[in-house]
C-alpha cells in the first residue's frame, strides 16, 4: 500500500464567520487520515502506546490551495515519504471532487512514554517500509 485514501464531510463547527474550513482543521484531518493509514497497515496506535511508544509530531506544514466548505465531503490521501530508525514523514493531498484543496506534510519521530527518542518498532517499521 503506498498511498491511502481517507474521506471526511467538513463539519459546521470548523468553519469559521466567513463559511470556509478554519486552517487549524486541516492538520486534525491529517490526523485522521495519517491514523486510518495507519489501521489500514494494521498499526493501531492504541496497540503502540500499549507498548510504550508515543509518536510525537516535529514538524508539520500546509499550503492551502483552494477552500472548502460546509458539508464538502474531502478525501485525503495520505502516502509516506520516508522511514529512518526513530523518525518517519508523510504527504497529503486533499481532494474535493477534482480540485486540490490543500497539500501537507508532517514528520513524527517515535518515544517511550517519557519522551525519549526510540527506533521505530521493527514490526511497525516492517509494517511502514511495506507500504512505501
Amino acid at each position: 500500500m503506498n498511498k491511502h485514501t481517507t474521506s471526511i464531510r467538513v463539519r459546521y463547527e470548523e468553519t469559521d464567520r466567513m463559511g470556509v474550513a478554519y486552517y487549524g482543521n486541516y492538520f486534525v484531518w491529517f490526523e485522521v487520515a495519517r491514523t486510518e493509514f495507519f489501521r489500514a497497515l494494521n498499526l493501531l496506535y492504541t496497540e503502540l502506546e500499549k507498548e510504550g511508544y508515543r509518536l510525537m509530531v516535529i514538524a508539520a506544514s500546509c499550503a492551502y490551495k483552494s477552500p472548502t466548505t460546509y458539508d464538502d465531503l474531502i478525501e485525503i490521501e495520505t502516502a509516506i515519504t520516508s522511514v529512518k530508525n526513530t523518525s518517519l514523514s508523510f504527504s497529503y493531498k486533499i481532494h474535493l471532487g477534482n480540485t486540490l484543496v490543500a497539500t501537507g506534510e508532517t514528520s513524527h519521530v517515535f518515544t517511550d512514554a517519557k519522551g525519549k527518542p526510540v527506533r521505530i518498532p521493527s514490526r511497525a517499521k516492517a509494517c511502514l517500509n511495506a507500504s512505501g
